[in-house]
């Protein structure tokens, strides 16, 4: 998630915040208003008029759009069709960050939940052309361009770089009372800490772990959230510093020295000066212990990483190696076959100038937020012989594919309904889906 660039080398950690906040606020502002041509979206437009006036219940409506020679209405695709667009002006809010996906497991009903500068959004999106605005919960103190969000056992839990904001706990099931307009307030808030850039959750042993906050220079947070409402601090790790984003697992790997351990992997970049993989094994909250680490070549700002589904490979994206060294789009994978001895395997080299965000694995396909290049599918069947193929794609920011920090910032992917949810800083929210 969006950081600085070479002014990491010669400036503080909150000189860097500064220079960031100041980088990000010069983005937004140079960025211009939706260019595309309205002939298609005058629809679109109207709904959202008349639901900027109606505080009881907000359906936005869409006919869906069919990805036809290339593009869906002005959007280049290939393989994704537009179920539906919601602008970020629907929200009334400034921008939008990060995004997350929820299932009631009793309705099957599916919710977005949608960062946005000022709080996170929830919509129902069972009907994706018919998509209800449940309400907002605010952010907890300042509005702020990062906020970050994952779910535990029918929980929110969410961290922003807003001052002061600490962890929301919020009860989803507070949306399945009402599918009327309202403004919610969390269940519960933990202030052991004050922002955060992050926070990622073991869902099979009910820990999560914040990042990037003022403890523990910046590593993970412990916090077991069995019961959710009632988060327990339990510790932290410091050694290798700041830690940006990560995924936690409960290994079933071929490494059998950690089958079965609980093992965070952290994408590590102190300041920008050091870039690389971490793997800490975090089974014994009061006493983890660094496995390895591992970096590689070109790096600009290490960002974030996922492993697949056999605990064999992980992937990782650098977000400034396109701007620091005029890199392609770039997938490092990491051979994890021996957890204390992991190997570089393959990079992948893309074939835009995008800057790649967040990226996530579900079966044999990888789904990267590539900002200006939209969302990319790539088929990782093959990586055991070094093989990554792109077969789809939805580009929201048709403009262009130049490594600015405009466009996806992260997409979705794990609704069973194929549903894949798009945050767009500018423009919003995109439900897009395969032929």
């Amino acid at each position: 998630m969006i950081k600085s660039v070479k002014v990491r080398y010669i400036f503080s950690k909150i000189e860097i915040n500064l220079i960031i906040n100041f980088i990000l606020l010069f983005v937004f502002t140079q960025c211009s208003k939706n260019d595309l041509s309205t002939d298609n979206f005058e629809e679109v437009e109207r709904v959202q008029e008349e639901n900027q006036n109606n505080s009881e219940k907000k359906v936005f409506n869409f006919e869906k759009i069919t990805c036809d020679r290339g593009f869906a209405n002005e959007f280049p695709c290939k393989e994704y069709d537009l179920l539906n667009w919601i602008p970020l002006s629907f929200f009334d809010s400034e921008s939008a960050n990060d995004n997350w996906g929820w299932t009631d497991s009793k309705s099957k009903r599916e919710f977005v939940l949608q960062g946005l500068n000022d709080g996170l959004a929830f919509l129902d999106i069972t009907d994706p052309q018919k998509v209800i605005y449940l309400g907002k919960l605010l952010s907890a103190t300042d509005p702020s361009d990062w906020r970050d969000v994952k779910i535990y056992n029918d929980h929110a839990f969410v961290v922003s770089e807003a001052s002061n904001h600490g962890l929301q706990v919020f009860d989803l099931n507070n949306l399945l009372e009402s599918d009327e307009f309202k403004t919610f307030n969390e269940d519960h808030i933990v202030n052991d800490f004050g922002n955060a850039h992050n926070i990622a959750i073991n869902t099979s042993s009910g820990f999560a772990y914040v990042l990037g906050s003022a403890l523990y220079k910046g590593g993970p947070v412990f916090y077991d959230i069995s019961i959710p409402k009632q988060p327990i601090f339990s510790g932290g790790f410091s050694d290798t510093s700041y830690i940006h984003d990560a995924q936690i697992i409960t290994y079933k790997g071929e490494d059998q020295n950690y089958f079965d351990k609980e093992i965070l992997f952290g994408s590590n970049s102190d300041g920008g000066e050091t870039n690389r993989l971490i793997i800490l094994d975090v089974t014994e909250k009061t006493n983890p212990e660094l496995i390895s680490t591992i970096s590689y070549n070109y790096g600009g700002y290490t960002h974030q990483g996922w492993i697949d589904e056999n605990h064999r490979y992980f992937y990782l994206g650098d977000e400034l190696d396109e701007l620091r060294y005029g890199n392609k789009t770039r997938i490092i994978t990491f051979d994890l076959k021996d957890l204390k001895n992991p190997k570089i395997h393959f990079i992948h080299e893309g074939k835009t100038d995008a800057i790649d965000h967040n990226l996530y694995i579900k079966s044999n396909k990888l789904y990267l937020s590539n900002y200006t290049a939209g969302l990319r599918e790539f088929d990782i069947e093959n990586i055991e012989n070094q093989e990554i193929i792109e077969e789809a794609f939805f580009d929201t920011h048709p403009e262009s594919d130049d490594a600015s920090f405009e466009g996806v910032w992260n997409s979705y992917p794990f609704f069973e309904s194929g549903v894949i949810a798009l945050s767009d800083i500018k423009r919003g929210l995109f439900l897009i889906k395969r032929k």
